[in-house]
C-alpha cells in the first residue's frame, strides 16, 4: 500500500483520532500532516503484527503528545493559541453534533493522558483491549484499570454537565 492510499483510506480516521487526543481544529491539518510524514518515512517498517489502523493510531498518539507539549510551552511563554472558530450556520443537527463533539473533547481533555488513550482506543475506536495494552506498552490488567477509571470519570463528567443544564 502506498502512502497516498493510506492517506485516502485512513485520512478521516487520523483526523478523528487526533481530535480525540486533544488536537484543536485550528491545528488539525498541520498535525495530521505530521502524522503522514511519519507514515511516509516508516511505512516500509510496518510489519503487519497489528492492523494498519492500530499502527496509525500509535503514530497519532506520539505526534499528538508532542504537539500538546509544544502548545503548552507556547502557552507558558505567553504566546497562547488562537481561539477556535465558532461553528457557523447550517442545520440545528449539525450544531448539536458540533456541540456534542466539543463536550466529548472537554471531557477527554480532563482525563490524564494514559486514561484518555485507553478510553479512546477501546470505547471510540473499538480496538480490542489486548491490542490496546500492546499498543500502549502496558500490562493488560493495567489497560483494563485505566479504562475503568476513565469510564467512571467520563460518566461523572456527563452527569455533571446534565445537572448543570437542568439549573
Amino acid at each position: 500500500m502506498s502512502v497516498q492510499e493510506v492517506i485516502r483510506a485512513h485520512g478521516p480516521y487520523v483526523g478523528r483520532s487526533l481530535r480525540y487526543l486533544g488536537v484543536s481544529e485550528a491545528d488539525l491539518d498541520d498535525v495530521a500532516q505530521e502524522v503522514f510524514l511519519v507514515v511516509h518515512r516508516r511505512l516500509g517498517d510496518f510489519e503487519g503484527r497489528s492492523s494498519l489502523r492500530t499502527w496509525l493510531y500509535g503514530i497519532c498518539l506520539k505526534v499528538a503528545s508532542s504537539h500538546r507539549r509544544r502548545v503548552e510551552r507556547r502557552r507558558e511563554a505567553g504566546l497562547g493559541e488562537a481561539p477556535e472558530e465558532p461553528v457557523s450556520g447550517g442545520q440545528q443537527s449539525a450544531l448539536e453534533r458540533a456541540e456534542a463533539r466539543r463536550r466529548m473533547q472537554r471531557v477527554l481533555a480532563d482525563l490524564d493522558e494514559e486514561q484518555r488513550e485507553v478510553f479512546v482506543l477501546y470505547e471510540i475506536e473499538r480496538v480490542a483491549m489486548k491490542d490496546v495494552a500492546e499498543l500502549l506498552g502496558c500490562p493488560l490488567q493495567t489497560a483494563y484499570y485505566r479504562h475503568q477509571t476513565a469510564r467512571k470519570k467520563v460518566i461523572a463528567a456527563f452527569e455533571h454537565m446534565a445537572a448543570e443544564e437542568e439549573l
